[in-house]
């Protein structure tokens, strides 16, 4: 058991040390300047995340300036959700241009090849919602069937990226990886749990909508 665990310790670290990479360390300079209010609103936000550090991280640059309530911070959210995924799509087709050019490996090339494509989707489906959540404004303010049905695309979408992301981590079973597949686990991982953060800022957000619009009808 002990010549095991050994093996796998590289592993462990490999992925503990992609995991830290994957989310920058903000400059001091960044720091200083956060609005202090924002950035208690923030924390305050992110507690009911199931990733409440990685939310507040990077939501963290947004604290420069105040917010306009929990709408700005879900678009905020998404836009982060976006810029994950649109990274970690660019990797991919790295990767796979690099695996059909070699020719090694076919099994994990078409791996790969499905990851770009769930990828691709999540870049799709949160562009769609960002689009949709900023639209909200320009909408009828009661909570109408037609302000329902909007709302339920935004959820639809933000939550089928969410799967893609996913499904895209658990296409690599095992923990015996190479370097590139444990990067790739990495990279799909966190688009995951930063989606599954603006899924919850976004729910948050329509249930204070909902909650606002029927006191409003109800006075």
């Amino acid at each position: 058991m002990a010549q095991l665990n050994l093996a796998f310790f590289p592993m462990i670290f490999l992925s503990f040390s992609l995991s830290f990479l994957a989310t920058p360390v903000e400059p001091s300079s960044l720091t200083r300047h956060r609005n202090p209010k924002t950035m208690t609103y923030i924390e305050s936000s992110c507690k009911g995340t199931l990733y409440p550090n990685l939310c507040i991280r990077c939501l963290s640059q947004y604290a420069k300036s105040p917010l306009n309530g929990p709408q700005h911070l879900a678009q905020h959210a998404l836009s982060v959700s976006l810029s994950r995924a649109l990274h970690t799509k660019g990797y991919l087709l790295e990767v796979a241009k690099e695996l059909q050019a070699i020719k090694s490996n076919k099994k994990e090339y078409l791996t790969v090849q499905d990851c770009v494509n769930q990828i691709s989707d999540s870049v799709e489906q949160i562009s769609q919602a960002m689009k949709e959540l900023r639209s909200f404004n320009k909408h009828d303010s009661s909570m109408n069937d037609n302000m329902l049905w909007h709302i339920s695309n935004v959820e639809t979408w933000v939550s089928t990226a969410l799967t893609d992301a996913s499904s895209c981590v658990y296409s690599f079973p095992g923990n015996r990886m190479s370097k590139r597949v444990a990067a790739i686990k990495v990279k799909a991982k966190n688009v995951a749990e930063v989606t599954s953060n603006a899924l919850f800022l976004f729910h948050r957000y329509a249930s204070t909508y909902q909650k606002a619009t029927m006191n409003t009808s109800n006075s």
